[in-house]
This record gives structure tokens, C-alpha cells and sequence, in this order.
């Protein structure tokens, strides 16, 4: 997707409203409260957040996977604002990927990726 197909994806606009909650009241933003605890703690959630919809996954349920999907995505963003990584740079990284096999991909990174 090129960037200017991108400025109105919701992906985008859920990260613009999580960068804007940097700095705000944590007591009135849940969001505010995550990113004001810092990376560790947005990583803590994004992994509770994993695992639930590892959970949905298993049990067969589409609106429950969807459901928590949509939290993962969220909690994921949150992660990404806490370590200062912007969103367009993770894009860009798929982008590169875009029409490698992952095969192809993991091998290029190296024996570690390989193992996983």
C-alpha cells in the first residue's frame, strides 16, 4: 500500500490518537496510564493481550478472535508509541518483505530467525 493510501487507515488513525495521549492525564486515559509506565508495561499487556487471542484462535470463535485481535492491534500500537518506534517504519518493513517467501525472508536474517 503506497503511503499516501495509508494517511487514512485506520491502523494510522488508531496510532495518531495513541501518540496523542503521550503526556495526558492517566488518570482519565487508560491509554495515558500505559504509555506513562513505559515500554515494559505496554510489552506485559501486549502479551496478556497474545495470548488471549491465542485463545480464541483455539476455541474456533471468529468474533471472539476478531474481538481480540482488535485488542492485540491496540496493545501492540501502545508498545510501539512507549519504545518510540513510528508506526510508518514497521510499514516500510513489510513493504521490504512484500513478495519474499517467508522462508526466504527468515534466512536472510540469519541462523537465530531460522529457530523460531
Amino acid at each position: 500500500m503506497a503511503a499516501a493510501d495509508r494517511q487514512d487507515h485506520v491502523l494510522d488513525r488508531l496510532a495518531a490518537t495513541v501518540a496523542s495521549r503521550r503526556g495526558a492525564d492517566p488518570s482519565t486515559s487508560y491509554t495515558a496510564k500505559l504509555l506513562a509506565a513505559g515500554p515494559a508495561k505496554a510489552a506485559q499487556k501486549l502479551g496478556e493481550e497474545a495470548i488471549e487471542t491465542v485463545i480464541e484462535a483455539v476455541r474456533g470463535d471468529p468474533a471472539g478472535l476478531a474481538a481480540e485481535s482488535a485488542d492485540l492491534l491496540y496493545h501492540l500500537t501502545v508498545l510501539w508509541a512507549a519504545a518510540g518506534v513510528d508506526p510508518a517504519r514497521v510499514w516500510a518493513e513489510l513493504e521490504r518483505r512484500e513478495g519474499t517467501s517467508g522462508i526466504a525472508e527468515k534466512a536472510s536474517r540469519g541462523t537465530q530467525a531460522q529457530e523460531s
